[in-house]
């Protein structure tokens, strides 16, 4: 049942506990270098300022906190519950360089807790804006204008139009149907997903002809009660045009730079040719996102805005990229060299395949990895596809040790999977290399933490009791299975990352 004070946004039920590496700081540092932006990454000492808006449970947050232990990290939610989730977890870690803070987003930067907050280095903001009243967003350009950092860069994700328009009339048939409905958010959801299903069984035209509204319908039963009822119940949920986000964001100075997913920045991975001919008859960035967006609808966009674009030169930006270090996420067994993207299966070249592999052996610059195949690829096209693809993060501190805030941030995550039926849902570890997290299932969270305790891989036997105590004896082998192939292919990964020692 919504609670008095939510104004219409779903506080009963908290939302799913997750990680989105878009919110990374390398992640935006590298979608500024891609749009062909300056972007000052920090160095070891800087006093740098992490500002995330409707955190959630703040996992995100925590990550950042955890591998920059000299930042100072800002998590704002208006829901208690999320806060006090979060704060549970920064005390079980001791970190002391995180703040949790509940507050109503359309007053916030008014309010003297508003004004005594740094300014930011990096905003992030996802699942926030398509989800929140008018007054709210108001007042997040407001805050954005007071205290985003002339060179700060922030993140915010959306439903994105035309892409949802499809959706929207299944939204309100949900929505409506739902709040007329007794129970928590997540049955109200429920409710009106078992009435849209039962439109569709009918025969109802619009439902059934509408592709989004008709696959929506069809993939929730395998969704998370906890995000569908954040995704459906919302009274304020409104998908937007780009043009609309860029136009508000522009009230805070903020200028639209470029994805944070790395290959929709290229064109031709995302649009046909002749899709390609209509996009450039525009030079207005506004523009051709519009006509993008038309001919390659996009449910979620990532955009990062900066607050004053130094905008480089063509070799300028190669020559940041250039210096870039990657490290793998997968590995070497798992590297795709063939990508399916909105404009087909790009099959990547031998030259470049060459070059992927490498990148899988272990940090290296890109400037190394292309003079493996001197003028077989440019600096934005391999680190472009390496990231895209998400075989490989940029890396923030290539070198140097793990922090004792990751680890003991690391020890409190894997604390909590006591059984592997119980690992529905992927969250993320901390990694100072990566200056933010590694999205990790509960089970690789678990290995992290018995490998943190001082444990081996040869003690699997017993790990695979600790998971299965809830689990049938002819399950069994199918959980020796899993963790087996976690061990094979994750543990490499974190001790690489170093979440993990040697």
């Amino acid at each position: 049942m919504s609670r008095p004070w939510s104004n219409g946004y779903v506080a009963d039920v908290a939302y799913i506990e997750g990680y989105y590496v878009q919110q990374s700081p390398m992640r935006l540092a590298l979608a500024c270098h891609i749009g062909g932006v300056a972007m000052d990454l920090p160095e070891p000492d800087d006093q740098v300022s992490y500002l995330e808006l409707g955190c959630g449970l703040g996992i995100g947050a925590l990550l950042t906190a955890a591998a920059n232990p000299g930042w100072r990290v800002t998590a704002v939610d208006y829901n208690p519950a999320h806060i006090a989730a979060g704060a549970s977890l920064a005390r079980a870690a001791r970190l002391d360089n995180i703040h949790f803070v509940e507050a109503d987003l359309s007053q916030f930067a008014e309010s003297a807790e508003g004004r005594a907050m740094p300014a930011a280095d990096f905003v992030s903001m996802h699942g926030l804006w398509s989800w929140v009243s008018r007054d709210v967003r108001a007042g997040i350009v407001r805050l954005l204008a007071a205290k985003t950092r002339p060179g700060g860069a922030v993140h915010v994700s959306y439903n994105a139009l035309p892409a949802w328009q499809g959706a929207i009339g299944m939204q309100r048939i949900v929505y409506e149907a739902g709040i007329r409905s007794a129970g928590r958010s997540d049955a109200q959801a429920q409710t009106g997903l078992a009435l849209a299903r039962d439109i569709k069984a009918a025969g109802g035209k619009y439902l059934v002809e509408s592709p989004l509204a008709s696959d929506l319908i069809d993939t929730t039963s395998a969704m998370a009660a906890e995000y569908l009822s954040h995704e459906f119940m919302s009274a304020h949920w409104a998908p937007a045009f780009h043009a609309d986000v860029a136009a508000a964001m522009a009230e805070a100075k903020l200028d639209w730079i470029a994805s944070a997913n790395p290959l929709e920045n290229f064109n031709e991975l995302m649009l046909t040719e002749e899709q390609r001919a209509l996009l450039d008859r525009y030079d207005d960035p506004i523009m051709r996102e519009l006509v993008k967006d038309t001919c390659f609808p996009r449910q979620l966009r990532h955009d990062v805005f900066m607050r004053g674009a130094r905008r480089l030169r063509n070799d300028e930006r190669d020559a940041k990229l250039a210096r870039l270090t990657v490290v793998p996420v997968v590995s070497p067994a798992e590297l795709q060299t063939t990508l399916h993207v909105p404009a087909g299966k790009a099959e990547m070249s031998a030259p470049l395949k060459t070059m992927m592999a490498a990148a899988m052996r272990g940090p290296a610059t890109i400037a190394e990895l292309l003079a493996l195949e001197p003028g077989h690829s440019t600096p934005p096209e391999l680190i472009g596809v390496l990231v895209g693809s998400n075989q490989c993060q940029v890396a923030l501190r290539p070198d140097g040790p793990q922090p004792d805030s990751a680890d003991r941030l690391n020890r409190a995550l894997a604390a909590r999977v006591v059984s592997i039926a119980e690992a529905k849902t992927s969250s993320g570890l901390a990694s100072s290399r990566l200056g933010g997290g590694l999205s990790a299932p509960p089970l690789v969270q678990f290995i992290a933490g018995r490998l943190l305790s001082g444990e081996r891989e040869d003690q699997i036997d017993t790990w695979i009791e600790r998971l299965s105590a809830d689990i049938l004896p002819e399950k069994r082998d199918k959980v020796r299975e899993v963790v087996g192939i976690a061990v094979e292919q994750r543990v490499p990964i974190l001790r690489q990352l170093r979440i993990v020692p040697e």
